[in-house]
């Protein structure tokens, strides 16, 4: 499965997905591009999967008849991301063309220094 990393991913979860082919906005020329674009542009390059941490995308776009599935992760921070691999993979495997999917992954918080 071909899978786009948003913008506010880091590029170090390319490696990280198994088997999937996965390529970022940055280097298909694609960054900058706010949703509507950032949904048409993937879709006319084959990508199936946008893998995202925009939590508000699904409300600001309607996905119904779209070509590309959406993954929104409740957390874009490295460190939480690989304890949950496993969970983002399956969603992956599990995405179907206009549809969105919220993996619940955790969320960064900081530590109050004492």
């Amino acid at each position: 499965m071909k899978v786009l990393l948003d913008e506010n991913l880091d590029h170090a979860l390319r490696k990280l997905l198994g088997q999937h082919e996965v390529v970022t906005v940055t280097f298909m020329g694609w960054a900058g591009l706010k949703n509507g674009e950032l949904l048409r542009a993937p879709e006319n390059a084959g990508v199936q999967v946008l893998l995202t941490g925009d939590r508000t995308l699904n409300y600001e776009q309607n996905l119904a008849g779209r070509c590309l599935a959406v993954v929104v992760l409740s957390a874009i921070q490295l460190p939480i991301i690989k304890q949950n691999l496993a969970m983002i993979i399956a969603a992956l495997n599990d995405a179907t063309p206009g549809s969105c999917q919220n993996v619940d992954i955790g969320t960064f918080s900081r530590k109050k220094s004492t």
